[in-house]
């Protein structure tokens, strides 16, 4: 790709994405999979939906069912997992283009998904897997703490203050703040008076992607 013709990414050095919400569609699949889950725990599944946007399955579970052991954990995160993979999904307008779109090096996916569904996720929506994707049992703290996209950073070789984090959820947007990133909400699952936190809300990422897609400028922040 050349200079002319290379992306400006918007003057920053490195994109970190979130994955559900922000390049697949998979709410309707989310909200099945936390609703079967719910029911037969004998939880509120309005309380775990509201509670699970951007947030690691193990996390949700562990404050619904409070003082679960760790082997029930491990059983149910497993069992969460596999009706999620068993679930469709659909790429967002401008996720290809995206993915295809950034030089490799410049773009990460960080996910609170696991390890299994991650891959399985992308692959149902026909989307390919950047070389970085930070899933959430890679690290030890989630969304919202900012250690997934500081790995995801790391991962890259870049400065989080140089990235711009793409998020759909307030505990995302929450994570790449705190990890130094600009960060940019997608409008999709949440309405952009819940996203204010953000420095920026894009009603979808189609519009944030033809930004980030421009042709490259000068003063570009990537250096």
């Amino acid at each position: 790709m050349s200079p002319l013709t290379a992306p400006h990414l918007a003057g920053f050095a490195a994109i970190l994405s979130d994955l559900d919400g922000v390049l697949v569609d998979s709410g309707d699949s989310i909200e099945r999979t936390w609703t079967t889950w719910s029911l037969a725990n004998g939880v509120d599944p309005a309380w775990v939906l509201a509670n699970s946007h951007g947030v690691p399955s193990r996390e949700v579970i562990a404050r619904a069912l409070p003082g679960i052991s760790p082997d029930e954990l491990r059983v149910q995160t497993a069992t969460v997992e596999q009706l999620d993979i068993e679930a469709p999904a659909a790429a967002f307008p401008g996720a290809l283009e995206l993915l295809r779109g950034v030089p490799d090096g410049r773009l990460a996916i960080v996910t609170s998904c696991g390890a299994r569904l991650a891959p399985a996720r992308l692959e149902v929506a026909g989307l390919p897997r950047p070389r970085v994707l930070v899933d959430s049992d890679h690290v030890e703290h989630g969304k919202p703490s900012p250690e997934p996209y500081l790995k995801g950073a790391s991962g890259l070789g870049v400065d989080p203050t140089r990235c711009v984090v793409l998020e759909d959820a307030p505990a995302g947007i929450e994570a790449g703040r705190a990890a130094g990133a600009t960060v940019w909400a997608i409008a999709t699952t949440h309405a952009p008076e819940q996203l204010t936190a953000a420095d920026r809300v894009w009603p979808d990422l189609a519009a944030a992607v033809a930004e980030l897609l421009s042709p490259a400028a000068a003063g570009d922040r990537a250096g």
